[in-house]
This record gives C-alpha cells, sequence and structure tokens, in this order.
C-alpha cells in the first residue's frame, strides 16, 4: 500500500512538472510574439494559415473594364489570383480570330493590379488533364467564371469538369460591356462611313458616350449591340486605389484619350510610373477627343475609358475629364513634377502647333518625351478590324446570338 501511494505520488508530482513545464514554455512563446515587431508578428499568423488560390481564365481580346472587374471579383474570392490567357490558336478554333496577338494579351492581363500570376497558352476549355495541372502544380482551390455560359463549338459547358468536381465559383458579369460590343462599335462606324461622308458622324460618337443607338437596336440581333454601360461612384471606388501621394512623392503626369486601352498604353504608363513615386493620369473628355481625333473617336466613352486606365497597376490616379492644356495652375494643385508624353501617339505634332497643349510644362523645364516601347496607336487597333471586317463581321452575328440569348434569360446575380 506504501509503495503504492509512492508510486501515484510520483506519478502526480511528474505531471505537475510537465504541466508546469508546458505553462512556462507557452508564456515564453507568448511574450516572444507580443514582443515582436507588428510585421513579424504577421509573418507567423500568415505562415499558419494556406493561402486560397483561384484561378480564371480567358481570352481578354481587346481588354476592357469588364475584364478587369471580373478579375477584380476573382480575386476577392481568394488570396492570390492565377488567370490562364488563351492561345491565339485556342480562340481561332473555338471563336474566330483574335484582334490583339497573345503578347499584346499578356501584356494586358499582367498589368491588372488584381493579378498575381499568369498563365500563357491556356487552354479554351478546362480539360481533364489541365484540372489536374491546376490542382497539383498551380494549387489552385477553386476555378472562377462569370455567370454568362462559355458554351464549346459542340454545345458543352467549358467549366462542367470543374463544377462536378465541386471547385468551380461563380462571378456576376459586368453590365454593358464585351470584346464583342467592342468590336461592333468599329464595324459600325466603318458603315456608317460607308453610307455617306457627308453623314453627321458626330452622332455616332454621342450615340457610344450614351450607350444607344436607335437604328441597330432597332434590327434586333442582326445588328451590332451597343453599350448600356451605367456607370456608378461605387465601380469608380472598387477601381480606385483610395491613397494619394506622400508628401515628398515625386508626382508623374501623363495624359490622353486612352481609348480601346491597349498594350502600348500599358507600356508607356510602365515607363512613366518608373520615373517617380505617383503616377497621375489625366483623361480627356468624349468631347475633346472627338474634336482632337474626328467625330468618330472615341470608341469607349470617358467612364469606360477611366475604368480601364484605373485597372492598371501602374496607375495611382486619374482625373477624369483632364484639361487638353497643361496650366500653370494645374501643375502646383497636383504638385506634378514631371509631365511626360509618349513618341508613339495619334498625333505627335502638337510642339507644331500654335496651342501646343504642354507650352507651360515645357517653360517651366519639367517636360518629357519618352521613346514609346510598342508601335500600336488605337488607330492600329481599328485598322486590324477594318482589314478584316468580314471575318469580324461574321464571329460578331454569331456571338450576337449567344449574347441575346443571355440578356432574355438573364437573371440577378449577387455580388460584384
Amino acid at each position: 500500500m506504501i509503495s503504492e501511494g509512492k508510486e501515484q505520488s510520483a506519478r502526480i508530482l511528474a505531471t505537475c512538472l510537465i504541466a508546469g513545464a508546458v505553462m512556462v514554455a507557452g508564456f515564453s512563446l507568448l511574450t516572444l510574439y507580443l514582443a515582436a515587431p507588428n510585421d513579424r508578428r504577421l509573418q507567423w499568423t500568415r505562415k499558419k494559415k494556406k493561402p486560397v488560390r483561384v484561378y480564371m481564365d480567358g481570352c481578354f481580346d481587346m481588354m476592357h473594364y469588364g475584364h478587369c472587374n471580373a478579375l477584380r471579383q476573382a480575386r476577392a474570392l481568394g488570396d492570390q489570383l492565377v488567370v490562364g490567357v488563351v492561345s491565339d490558336a485556342e480562340i481561332i478554333a473555338n471563336k474566330g480570330p483574335p484582334v490583339t496577338p497573345l503578347h499584346e494579351r499578356m501584356i494586358m492581363v499582367n498589368a491588372v493590379k488584381w493579378v498575381d500570376e499568369v498563365i500563357s497558352d491556356a487552354p479554351y476549355a478546362i480539360t481533364k488533364d489541365f484540372m489536374k495541372k491546376l490542382f497539383d502544380e498551380y494549387n489552385i482551390d477553386y476555378i472562377i467564371h462569370g455567370d454568362d455560359p462559355c458554351v464549346l463549338p459542340d454545345g458543352t459547358d467549358a467549366y462542367e469538369l470543374a463544377k462536378k468536381a465541386g471547385r468551380y465559383k461563380q462571378i456576376k458579369r459586368t453590365e454593358g460591356v464585351s470584346s464583342t460590343d467592342i468590336v461592333g462599335r468599329m464595324l459600325l462606324c466603318v458603315r456608317e462611313r460607308s453610307i455617306s461622308d457627308s453623314h453627321n458622324h458626330s452622332s455616332l460618337q454621342r450615340q457610344f458616350s450614351h450607350g444607344h443607338n436607335q437604328k441597330v437596336e432597332e434590327r434586333g440581333s442582326g445588328g451590332t449591340r451597343v453599350s448600356h454601360f451605367l456607370p456608378t461612384s461605387r465601380r469608380i471606388v472598387q477601381f480606385s486605389n483610395g491613397k494619394g501621394p506622400g508628401p515628398d512623392a515625386r508626382i508623374i503626369y501623363i495624359d490622353g484619350a486612352f481609348d480601346l486601352f491597349h498594350a502600348g498604353h500599358v507600356e508607356i504608363l510602365r515607363i512613366a510610373r518608373g520615373l517617380g513615386d505617383f503616377l497621375l493620369v489625366g483623361i480627356h473628355n468624349d468631347q475633346t477627343v472627338s474634336a482632337k481625333r474626328g467625330a468618330h473617336r472615341p470608341i469607349m466613352n470617358l467612364h469606360e475609358r477611366s475604368l480601364s486606365v484605373l485597372a492598371c497597376r501602374y496607375v495611382d490616379e486619374v482625373i477624369i475629364g483632364a484639361p487638353w492644356e497643361v496650366s500653370k495652375d494645374m501643375i502646383t494643385t497636383f504638385n506634378i513634377s514631371l509631365v511626360v508624353h509618349g513618341t508613339v501617339a495619334e498625333n505627335n505634332d502638337f510642339q507644331k502647333d500654335d496651342g501646343n497643349p504642354y507650352a507651360i510644362p515645357i517653360s517651366m523645364d519639367i517636360f518629357k518625351v519618352l521613346e514609346s516601347p510598342l508601335d500600336i496607336t488605337t488607330t492600329t487597333i481599328i485598322r486590324r478590324i477594318v482589314a478584316n471586317h468580314e471575318a469580324y463581321q461574321k464571329r460578331n452575328e454569331k456571338k450576337n446570338a449567344s449574347e441575346k440569348r443571355y440578356y432574355e434569360g438573364k437573371t440577378f446575380v449577387s455580388g460584384d
């Protein structure tokens, strides 16, 4: 009995010693954690939690703010967004010829501020092998797509396998824009021009800006659907960084129409951002663009162009409806350190004109012309459409049918 009592006492003592050691160790770790800097504590916390990785793919042809908003929504469903960009060959096989080649589309997608990683030459449909690769090699948790159907030529759902695997999530399609719609606007310009040179083309630009075209709407599905974009303050806030420049920031200013936002725009913005701490972009209003570029411009209205520029990771802030001329008051108001302009632009004769819009910054010795990395302008994109307009017309007619079915059967989808 005495022996058993001693053993029991020894066990109790050992248990108490172990518990005490655990408590001391735990207290020591807690002390170390609390004593550590905030950023170190955050790192320790993050290590314990595996990031949720989501995947979204697309053609991203004629990339616009609708694509960007889809990527923004997809990123909100996880911690890291991986984007697959479909190859030229896959687009030709499933939809028809792309307007922008793969290397330009890669530049555009990489520049979207919500994108963490990009996969080139992604397949148009999520095959069993590619889905396994996404899950095993890229550690993807969920595959994302919009609420509009993505149907393959054989009539099957491109995301059927992801849905069956229980790894599919849906987001809300952005209202009022698609690549088909934008190509249609340019085709409409071509048709209107061919009718009569004496036609009042300014009316066409106003129809684009206000998001309707009576003639086209009356034609039904055979015509080109013009944007019914409904701008809201919330959408602008969603796209904005929400941060101003620091007190000693070097602020770079660049302005333009930024119509049909393309890889040439992205690359000059990247170069401009590298010259300072904060990039401010001035976007000219529709009336100014029309007066300077011609009655058929802009293809995209001011709010559409603003969202496309705001989605670019190199841009910190935009002036919506910036003045044509950069004034002394504007330079002072925004504390601009340097005004820049690219060598490739729609019109580079501004220094020869009497009303040089950069006369003030030039006189202040804060103006610089930057070598544009790509020889692409909005006119370049339009010419691609015009040169192959029959193929794009056929592609659009086919797509318009599915667009019509989508809008006829459209139901409310929460969240955006």
